[in-house]
């Protein structure tokens, strides 16, 4: 018996740069990663490397043809970083090391050590300790040490207008060789009632400052497997699940 097909799979839209009541590290990022008084440079044209994406690929392959001496232009429409930095590898091995430690006092006594009779999580200071550790690692790839590399970083939507072009906000760019670095983002899948409800993904579950108390983690993948662990030592009443599509 053939299944009807499941519905499309929506992608999220980006949150804000910068969500209110977090806190002066999330400024301090955007300050690095997307500087608001930033200017896209003039062309050089044409590029002998254009990158479109400012994650860690993109950022890599930049730098490298930028010190073998090519005219590179790098754009990015969010935040340099990409996913690694603002949403994924940093901010989750932050709360992992934070959740860990917290498991380990509480088991203590396995390991021959008294520790105190209670011991409490302060959600609030783990995600403001994660923030700060992401801030400092942002100045890494800042748009300033970018562009004395000797990369143009162009803020904004990339669009190929032709085989050779892009546009970047009503700027023409020319390139001999484009890269495409752009990543991947979460989707959304189509389950009744899931809008209405209220949802987190990897792109805003970090902006959280208080711990909910219970969790479902949709997708089995390395991030969702990291964050459902760090949750549930943490207190949170937490629920995997790898496939959430409904039949």
């Amino acid at each position: 018996m053939l299944r009807p097909p499941r519905p499309p799979l929506t992608p999220p839209v980006h949150p804000p740069l910068v969500q209110p009541d977090t806190g002066p590290h999330d400024q301090a990022l955007c300050d690095t990663a997307r500087p608001p008084d930033w200017r896209n440079p003039q062309p050089r044209e044409p590029y002998h490397l254009l990158v479109i994406g400012g994650g860690p690929a993109g950022l890599v392959a930049a730098r490298g043809a930028a010190a073998l001496g090519a005219r590179v232009a790098l754009v990015e429409r969010h935040l340099l970083g990409g996913d690694c930095l603002n949403y994924g590898c940093v901010p989750s091995k932050t709360l992992i090391r934070s959740s860990r430690l917290y498991a380990e006092m509480r088991n203590a006594a396995n390991f021959g050590v008294l520790a105190a009779d209670e011991i409490h999580v302060d959600f609030a200071l783990a995600m403001e300790r994660m923030r700060r550790i992401r801030s400092r690692i942002s100045r890494v790839d800042s748009a300033a040490r970018l562009a004395a590399s000797g990369v143009d970083v162009f803020f904004g939507n990339a669009r190929f207008t032709s085989g050779d072009a892009v546009d970047v906000d009503g700027g023409r760019l020319r390139f001999k060789k484009a890269l495409i670095a752009t990543g991947s983002r979460s989707m959304l899948p189509p389950i009744p009632g899931l809008a209405e409800t209220g949802y987190l993904t990897n792109e805003t579950v970090f902006d959280l400052t208080e711990l909910p108390a219970s969790l479902l983690v949709i997708g089995g993948g390395p991030l969702g497997c990291e964050l459902a662990q760090a949750f549930c030592r943490f207190g949170c009443r937490t629920c995997r699940r790898r496939n959430a599509t409904p039949r």
